[in-house]
């Protein structure tokens, strides 16, 4: 899985599963677009994404998850829930504005 952290005046920890990141998904109106600038950071295993996106809960940081392996961690560490979730052509992301 990939994270990046990008710094404004509240930090956005983008998490996205690897295989994702240039694609573009699209339904009817809605649209997934899983940039490479956005979402290309340093690629973790499991527990080292588990560990970031636990400590910058604890710093009140806002996330952006795409995939099933990335949305799925943020489900067992807690930082989403199941009402976070959407779809695009079945392809799962959260978004957590805190």
């Amino acid at each position: 899985m990939y994270v990046k952290i990008h710094k404004s005046y509240r930090k956005v920890v983008a998490v996205c599963d690897s295989e994702l990141i240039g694609k573009k998904f699209e339904e009817g109106k809605k649209q997934l677009d899983v940039r490479d600038n956005f979402y290309r950071g340093e690629e973790f295993e499991a527990e080292r994404v588990r560990e970031i996106m636990k400590s910058e809960l604890a710093d009140d940081s806002t996330f952006n998850i795409v995939g099933k392996e990335s949305v799925k961690l943020a489900l067992e560490s807690e930082v989403i829930s199941e009402g976070n979730i959407g779809r695009v052509s079945g392809v799962p992301f959260a978004l957590v504005l805190l």
